[in-house]
């Protein structure tokens, strides 16, 4: 049953939402993504950057992001901002150790997001030279249903191969993201015995949201009563705290808040989460593409536009239409994440409370 929210979490809920206020009139940049290519070695279904092996879009050069780096550098305290390196797939570029050890020599901490396909001991060991701190590494189910989402027939052992050797290096913080689907829904039990048995400790689970490819493929999302089963799965994983598995932070999850994962939900794109796309385009998190678009760091201060821009995602007021305009729960989600928005007029393509509400009637 999708039950009421408690009087108590209630209570909490109001409390976070003045958290979230702070917060926001603070905008502390505490995440910046770097999509440093559009390159990519696998073909997977649910692209949302319909990346490619040969992309259109050429590879950002090393200097020019680490000039934005050089613009927002004193304005913050390097250790407290971790750079993130994503794409495409990171490691089809053979200069990432230069802007590692660019970024160590600045004092930020970085990491990167793989689909582990090129990872082996000897580019890991170069790149935790280079200053690496952390990876996340996407394994979506067991080898049919992995290489189905991903596109080539080796990509679950190399996924896996990848994951066992980042379990084996002490000093690297590391996480296992998985996007769970119809096609591996059912799965998540013995999955969760495999992560395990690698040695993985922190696991986040994902539904796939519809845009890019995954916009026509009804095989990738999920049914409300599958919806709700996820999250029970991971509201019982947490209990039995043999991994720490926690649902991705994209949506308000009604009276699952505060059980499925470590806080209450909390879109911070634009608030503390910045990021720079493979054409120089400044925006939030990379899931955002041309609509919250705040500028473009060849001709924009990116630091400027931090503290300046971004109205759209620190004043979210315009998201109180449709379906969100009566919500009762409006105030603690706030229209959901930013990033299923879509089209000129803005318009919300996914609530996960609506599909909760679903799963309660069937």
């Amino acid at each position: 049953m999708l039950n009421k929210i408690s009087f108590r979490k209630k209570i909490a809920l109001n409390l976070y939402s003045r958290y979230k206020k702070n917060i926001t009139r603070q905008h502390d940049l505490r995440y910046l993504f770097w999509e440093c290519t559009l390159r990519c070695n696998l073909n997977c279904r649910h692209c949302g950057s319909d990346c490619k092996k040969e992309a259109n879009a050429k590879d950002m050069q090393v200097k020019d992001f680490i000039g934005v780096i050089d613009q927002i550098k004193s304005n913050l305290n390097p250790n407290k901002t971790i750079v993130v390196v994503t794409g495409g797939e990171p490691l089809m570029r053979k200069d990432l150790e230069d802007c590692g050890k660019q970024l160590y020599e600045r004092g930020f901490p970085w990491g990167m997001v793989t689909n582990g396909y090129m990872l082996d001991e000897a580019r890991l060991t170069s790149l935790i030279k280079s200053g690496l701190r952390s990876v996340t590494i996407s394994l979506d189910g067991f080898e049919d249903s992995h290489n189905w989402l991903r596109g080539k027939s080796d990509s679950f052992q190399k996924a896996k191969n990848a994951v066992l050797l980042v379990s084996s290096v002490n000093e690297l913080a590391f996480d296992i993201v998985t996007c769970v689907s119809s096609k591996n829904i059912n799965e998540l039990q013995d999955l969760k015995r495999m992560l395990i048995g690698l040695g993985v400790k922190q696991w986040r689970l994902f539904t796939v949201f519809p845009i890019g490819r995954a916009k026509e493929d009804s095989e990738l999302q999920l049914m409300p009563d599958q919806f709700k089963i996820l999250l029970d799965f991971i509201k019982h994983t947490r209990k039995e705290n043999l991994i720490k598995a926690s649902y991705g932070c994209e949506g308000f999850l009604a009276n699952y808040e505060g059980e499925v994962r470590d806080s209450f939900f909390f879109c911070r794109a634009g608030i503390n989460v910045g990021s720079v796309l493979v054409d120089g385009s400044i925006s939030a998190c990379p899931n955002l593409r041309s609509n919250f678009i705040q500028g473009n760091i060849y001709k924009d201060n990116f630091w400027d536009v931090w503290e300046n821009k971004f109205q759209l995602m620190r004043d979210r007021s315009w998201t109180k239409k449709d379906e969100c305009a009566n919500c009762s729960y409006y105030k603690y989600c706030l229209g959901n994440g930013i990033h299923l928005y879509e089209g000129e007029d803005n318009k919300l393509i996914f609530c996960h409370y609506q599909k909760l509400r679903l799963a309660n009637k069937n």
